[in-house]
């Protein structure tokens, strides 16, 4: 009996145990979740700011309206004053404040404050009222596919809104009631209330200044050429940090097409960040710049500046001919060096230098440029491109990526390529936020500048700016060229492919401009897909790029040097 009584003892310990201290705090929260009923207050949503402090999304005052079925006293009233006041079903409403199973359920979001002020004043019996934040973008489609859009219920669904959820999103609070067994308040009762987070607020390196110029210029590339889309990338290539991104076309972030979800899905898309194409000639600085390195290196391989190419059309490679886009008649593209090469953007000359480095330093260039691979920008879905493995390139493959064909970059790819080689050769990664603020303004956050690797040394760089200089002054890229200031770039005209083979008239044209040349302070990237009466990226690419920067020069006022 002792024994037996001891066991007992012992269990009931070790049960009270369990009960009061193992599973104490949740048997508390079931229990007060059981005699109180609750309403949410929302926190309100971190601002997303420019690198000025400029809001580009913003929060309105808003509410939500509940019900509570077991509180309704006088559910004909109530179903005839909620569905006058946000056209629903009354029926449909009628039958579910008549479900005893029902708790609470959610009438409506981001109601405005009017609105509730007429219904408090019907006195509806089990209908409550809580804050809700509505998100409201003031430059409407501005950065349209960057800044994203947020659900119902306030969290981010896609872009900088999605990505930075954590921070802009806060904690909500609630107010507690004290219900009876069947979830009806208890009169008397004073509610608790539980006080709101507020969310933090982003601030980007996004110059407002410099992203309405871009949008300006896409903007009237589109209307000009009528393409698939056009977009236009700005960054600082001494850190990454993404000044402006702007793509045509755009849509309100206010009133999204969010009707079909298919072309939503599509249009809201980043094509700077998650789409991949072809690169044509804007590559060449890739091969440029490694032949460059190399040869200063020591790299008997790579060629001098001043080895002048052979002047054929034609590179056979793999039993196939490579040819130029131009036809060499009446000596045109002869005697051609480095420099000539890149200001004709003449395809066999960078064959020859691809051939001659051969894929394992070819391949280390364009790895360590970030290709093949994400860049890491702070931004959701990036793509990162197609490159054919290198135990698996040919000849015939190297030959042609030497010159942008047979592999896809992203534009983002591209823009922090080319920025690594014109920065002095260190390869930075992309980034839109700079910094997390509080709702006073300090900062709790830094995100600095990334830089990955270097890629060349400063001696190549600065041979790459003076090339890419001469490129614009006297080259293809003319169409970028401004009186007075010192600026270099890159032209690109990529064919499209479809079901595997060449879409005849269908082109991707492009440039890369930056500028001061001997110290860059603005790198911009134009990609236009598939325009139409365009002939190539120095046509259609290149002006867009020199608009934004006669803008930026004149909206900062940089003076001629």
């Amino acid at each position: 009996m002792i024994i037996a009584v001891t066991f007992i003892f012992l269990f009931m310990t070790g049960r009270l145990f369990v009960v009061q201290v193992v599973g104490g705090g949740a048997l508390q929260e079931k229990a007060v979740d059981q005699w109180t009923r609750e309403l949410p207050v929302k926190a309100e949503r971190g601002l997303i700011l420019d690198a000025s402090g400029n809001v580009l999304a913003g929060n309105a005052e808003s509410f939500a309206v509940f019900v509570r079925p077991r509180c309704v006293t006088d559910k004909e009233k109530v179903a005839d004053a909620l569905s006058r006041t946000f056209s629903i079903d009354e029926q449909a409403l009628l039958k579910k404040l008549g479900d005893a199973d029902r708790s609470e359920m959610t009438v409506a979001r981001r109601v405005d404050k009017k609105t509730v002020e007429k219904l408090n004043e019907l006195d509806l019996a089990g209908v409550y009222y809580s804050t809700d934040n509505s998100r409201v973008y003031p430059y409407d489609d501005l950065l349209w596919s960057v800044i994203g859009i947020t659900a119902s219920d306030g969290s981010g669904i896609y872009g900088l809104e999605k990505y930075y959820d954590k921070y802009l999103r806060g904690i909500d609070g609630e107010f507690l009631y004290e219900a009876d067994l069947v979830g009806k308040d208890i009169d008397g009762k004073t509610p608790s209330y539980v006080a709101a987070s507020d969310g933090l607020s982003i601030k980007l390196n996004i110059d407002l200044e410099i992203q309405l110029i871009a949008e300006a210029a896409v903007d009237n590339a589109y209307i000009t050429y009528t393409p698939k889309s056009a977009s236009v990338i700005v960054l600082d290539p001494s850190t990454g940090g993404i000044a402006a991104l702007a793509s045509a076309p755009r849509y309100s972030l206010n009133d999204p097409p969010k009707d079909d979800v298919e072309f939503f899905n599509k249009a809201i898309r980043s094509p700077v960040i998650v789409d991949a194409y072809e690169p044509g000639s804007t590559f060449k600085t890739v091969t440029a710049a490694a032949n460059v390195q190399e040869y200063l290196s020591g790299n008997p391989a790579a060629f001098s500046p001043d080895h002048v190419f052979d002047s054929n059309r034609y590179r056979v490679v793999g039993g196939r001919q490579i040819k130029c886009w131009s036809t060499h008649a009446n000596g045109k593209h002869a005697n051609e060096r480095l420099q000539e090469a890149l200001n004709n953007s003449c395809n066999p000359c960078f064959v020859d230098i691809a051939l001659a480095l051969k894929k394992q330093t070819m391949y280390g260039y364009i790895e360590n440029l970030g290709y093949g691979k994400v860049t890491g920008v702070d931004f959701p879905g990036e793509a990162s491109g197609m490159l054919v493995p290198m135990s698996s390139v040919t000849d015939g493959d190297l030959a042609r990526i030497s010159f942008g064909q047979t592999i896809a970059v992203t534009p983002i790819q591209l823009a922090c390529s080319t920025a690594a080689i014109i920065n002095g050769g260190t390869y930075y990664a992309p980034y839109f936020a700079k910094e997390v603020v509080n709702s006073s303004g300090e900062t709790v956050e830094v995100f600095p500048k990334r830089a990955v690797t270097r890629v060349i040394s400063e001696e190549a760089s600065k041979i790459m700016r003076g090339y890419l200089e001469q490129v614009v002054a006297v080259g293809s890229g003319n169409k970028a060229y401004i009186e007075g200031y010192r600026v270099g770039g890159k032209t690109g005209t990529a064919q499209k492919y479809e079901n595997g083979v060449i879409a005849s008239g269908k082109y991707v044209m492009s440039f890369i401009g930056f500028f001061p040349a001997n110290e860059p302070k603005y790198l911009a990237l134009c990609v236009v897909d598939e325009p139409v009466g365009g002939q190539y990226g120095s046509t259609v690419a290149a002006p867009v790029v020199k608009e934004v920067f006669e803008k930026i020069i004149k909206v900062k006022k940089i003076k001629k040097q």
